[in-house]
């Protein structure tokens, strides 16, 4: 339900073109909020554009245009309430096999990015005493085979969210981190098809150690995805998250993740390594050797 101080308040959205960011985009503007949406091509403002959604575009990795998101912030005479550090890129492969310009690719995007945006617009939050809301992934408390990148991104993501939480929480300002398990999106989707492209990459060798790993975890993935929340549902909570008065430093999205987090917390490394093995067995190629 809408209330009269969130109207005419704004949030940005980063990574708004599709899933999650997209359906927390409109959920927020048909909340009142007005939400600059960001999206990095033309084609998909298009597709965003409505009312209480304003497309901006912007690569969180090009500072030029983080500097224009400051500024179009900057000259709006509405409230800036939230920053939803949202975009991401999902890559899998194995740690031997996974070229260093894509470890770099990744933690460009999936923290440095969201680093620059958040730096860019706390001031602004500083000064209206809003909040910042860091989409990570159950993979920032667990890495499972092949998430190297994409786990050790969001682990710091993480941590620089309980940093910046300690130290803007006296200065009024709240940090939110939201972590979901599977999404039907479609980063997911892109997430399997460059999987496939960096494992035709891999040497013979490579591919005789890990081949069949890869193949499972990309069954696994699909079928995680296929069973995940939808999109809407995610963008539910995050705009919990937005929107609750005393909102907590932490929420999971979707079952999957609040039973992962569970057993985490109450069973030892090896016997969740021996958990996860189990799990990823059932999707080996028949007849490989997990």
């Amino acid at each position: 339900m809408t209330t009269s101080s969130e109207v005419q308040k704004l949030v940005v959205v980063t990574g708004a073109s599709t899933g999650m960011g997209a359906s927390t985009a409109r959920e927020l503007a048909r909340r009142g909020f007005h939400v600059l949406a960001g999206v990095r091509r033309d084609r998909d403002a298009d597709a965003i554009r409505a009312t209480g959604v304003e497309p901006v575009i912007l690569d969180i990795t090009e500072p030029e245009q983080v500097e224009a998101l400051a500024a179009r912030v900057a000259a709006d005479s509405r409230t800036l309430h939230a920053l939803v550090n949202n975009a991401g890129v999902q890559v899998n492969a194995p740690v031997e096999a996974l070229p260093m310009a894509e470890w770099r690719r990744v933690f460009e995007v999936n923290l440095f990015g969201h680093i620059a945006v958040t730096q860019a617009l706390l001031p602004e939050l500083l000064r209206t005493k809003g909040r910042v809301i860091n989409i990570s992934s159950i993979g920032g408390k667990y890495a499972m085979a092949t998430y190297g990148a994409y786990a050790g991104a969001k682990f710091a993501l993480e941590a620089v969210s309980d940093s910046l939480r300690r130290e803007v929480a006296p200065l009024g300002v709240q940090v939110v981190v939201v972590e979901p398990g599977g999404v039907r999106t479609e980063i997911a989707a892109r997430g399997i098809g460059t999987a496939n492209d960096l494992a035709a990459r891999m040497t013979p060798e490579q591919d005789r150690r890990y081949g069949d790993l890869v193949r499972a975890n990309n069954r696994l993935m699909a079928s995680g995805t296929a069973s995940g929340l939808t999109a809407d549902a995610a963008a539910q909570v995050v705009v919990k998250a937005v929107t609750t008065r005393s909102p907590r430093p932490r929420y999971t999205a979707g079952r999957d993740a609040a039973l992962i987090m569970r057993l985490g917390r109450l069973l030892s490394d090896r016997t969740l390594d021996r958990i996860l093995a189990a799990n990823l067995r059932r999707h080996y190629p028949k007849g490989a050797t997990a």
